[in-house]
């Protein structure tokens, strides 16, 4: 064979060779890209939440005795299944009391009544100096020993009633590791919280930057933060409006997507999300607003019932002009539907 020729042939395979491995490394690295694409999904395909369409088993009107201006902000049941709520211009914590079948009165219309031993004056004396402001008292939570929580926006304090001692103390929190979090709008602040396990509690960091915070109670320390949304809202508006706790899961209260989100702490993962866009939208349960977001503001949730207030400050429900009162909704947490 003559030289040229073999130094062509030579040229010709080694040119062959090199372009075949160029090609299997490109179409390995594309089907690698494609596969790390779609493991996310493929990983969560089976933890996605599950849809519930919460359906409404009963409402009531929240009435004060006085006809008083009621903005109830906050929902929260004790170790006897009794219900309380805070109004959003004082710190009193109040109880919410339900009609019984038989009374005589209006079975839609529920009465309240202010503790008169929690979060009076003379206990909150000591803080005078440094409120800022009025009370803007925006969620309420009791842990195993029936201790009150209630969280102030204004000031960001965390408050807890020792009925034992009958004394209110604020909590000495650390807030310094997710002060990032914080906005500079005293009405963008903490907006709910729940006591869960292990002496924990939780905290929600309403809009701006939605968080919520977790606390060791035996420190005051921040050990742990994170967000949670509804499914398919990883950007956009997220309004934390109350939180709760129920057999070992935290539920978050979406306000502006009208969904309550069930949440295992420790991974942080949506496990259900429970929808009630459609009650609140109701004709009959609507009200006039200023803002283009829901108006329920407190959460509580028990074995067989999610209950919802709102907080509807002070305006009309849409069939009756002068109807002005938070209504309480108790919600069957069934009929679920998978994604």
């Amino acid at each position: 064979m003559h030289d040229g020729w073999q130094n062509d042939a030579d040229w010709i395979i080694l040119a062959t060779m090199s372009l075949l491995k160029t090609w299997m490394r490109y179409s390995m690295s594309l089907l690698l890209g494609m596969f790390l694409l779609h493991l996310p999904a493929a990983l969560h395909a089976d933890s996605a939440p599950v849809r519930h369409e919460l359906t409404l088993d009963h409402y009531w009107r929240i009435t004060m005795p006085n006809g008083m201006r009621f903005d109830t902000s906050g929902l929260a049941m004790n170790g006897r299944g009794e219900l309380f709520t805070v109004h959003d211009r004082n710190p009193e914590v109040w109880q919410i009391h339900l009609p019984k079948l038989g009374d005589g009165v209006d079975p839609h219309v529920a009465r309240v009544e202010m503790l008169t031993n929690s979060f009076t004056p003379l206990q909150l004396f000591g803080f005078i100096k440094e409120k800022k402001d009025r009370y803007d008292t925006e969620g309420v939570s009791f842990d195993k020993q029936g201790w009150i929580y209630s969280c102030e926006e204004a000031n960001r304090w965390i408050l807890r009633f020792n009925p034992d001692r009958g004394i209110v103390e604020r909590l000495p929190i650390d807030w310094s590791p997710v002060s990032r979090y914080f906005s500079s709008d005293p009405n963008s602040s903490f907006e709910g919280l729940a006591v869960g396990n292990d002496n924990l509690l939780y905290v929600a960091n309403e809009r701006d930057s939605a968080r919520i915070m977790v606390v060791d109670l035996g420190t005051f320390k921040v050990i742990d933060n994170f967000k949670v949304s509804p499914k398919g809202i990883n950007f956009g508006i997220l309004h934390y409006s109350d939180l709760a706790w129920h057999c070992g899961f935290l539920y978050v209260l979406c306000r502006h997507q009208q969904v309550v989100l069930k949440v295992e702490p420790r991974t942080h993962q949506v496990t259900a999300e429970y929808h009630y866009k459609k009650i609140e939208n109701t004709p009959e349960h609507r009200y006039n607003k200023s803002y283009p977001t829901g108006v329920v503001e407190g959460l509580s949730v028990d074995n067989h019932y999610i209950w919802l207030i709102t907080d509807n400050n002070c305006e009309v429900r849409k069939q009756d002009s002068k109807d002005r009162r938070p209504t309480l909704f108790r919600c069957l947490k069934m009929d679920a539907v998978s994604d």
